[in-house]
């Protein structure tokens, strides 16, 4: 019987192995990036100062690269099929950079890890990136907070930004689209809030 029970394991084997080969690979998240700048941004004449421009910092909900929503109040959850192609800062940092050089306020932009002394430090923080479902239509609600500090480390301002971006569909790359959106709107408003609190 033990015999018998032994042969029936190892015939079974095979076959075993042949059906996992025929199940479906299991397939890669649908992977998303930020990378929309505003259409027009504000143009000031060029000061005699640089800025030194901080990669944001992350509340830990979203200091990742998984894509998060919402369909119950209080409650955040993540998409299993859908990612961003980096953190929320990571995708964000650059687009503010290349924003703030176009508004040709600065006579350089600069950004770690250089170190030369900047006259204006601008730090942000990434407060909120969710797909709101509980709304309809759903939302794209993005939330920053900016601080500016002069080259002597005292904060001269701060400002919170608040983008609620209606999606078209609730699906998660409408969301994405309107995440675009939102940050291209985001950077607008940040560099309106530096012209004017700038001497």
């Amino acid at each position: 019987m033990r015999r018998y029970c032994f042969v029936c394991a190892v015939a079974a084997v095979p076959w075993l192995v042949g059906c996992s080969l025929l199940l479906p690979p299991k397939s890669e998240p649908m992977t998303a990036i930020l990378n929309k700048v505003p259409d027009h941004v504000p143009i000031r004449a060029a000061l005699p100062a640089t800025l030194l421009v901080h990669l944001p910092e992350t509340s830990a909900a979203y200091d990742t690269t998984r894509m998060a929503y919402s369909v119950k109040s209080y409650q955040l959850a993540y998409f299993r099929d859908n990612q961003w192609a980096g953190t929320p800062a990571q995708m964000i940092h650059p687009l503010l950079v290349r924003t703030l050089q176009q508004s040709g306020l600065f006579r350089a932009i600069l950004s770690p890890p250089e170190s030369e002394p900047a006259s204006y430090t601008l730090r942000t923080e990434v407060l909120e990136l969710i797909q709101d479902y509980t709304a309809s239509p759903p939302v794209l609600r993005l939330r920053l907070r900016v601080q500016l500090f002069d080259a002597s480390g005292r904060s001269i301002a701060g400002h919170d930004i608040v983008e609620h971006e209606a999606m078209r569909d609730a699906l998660p790359y409408a969301g994405v689209l309107a995440a675009n959106d939102a940050v291209a709107n985001a950077l607008r408003e940040i560099t309106r809030f530096v012209m004017n609190s700038v001497r």
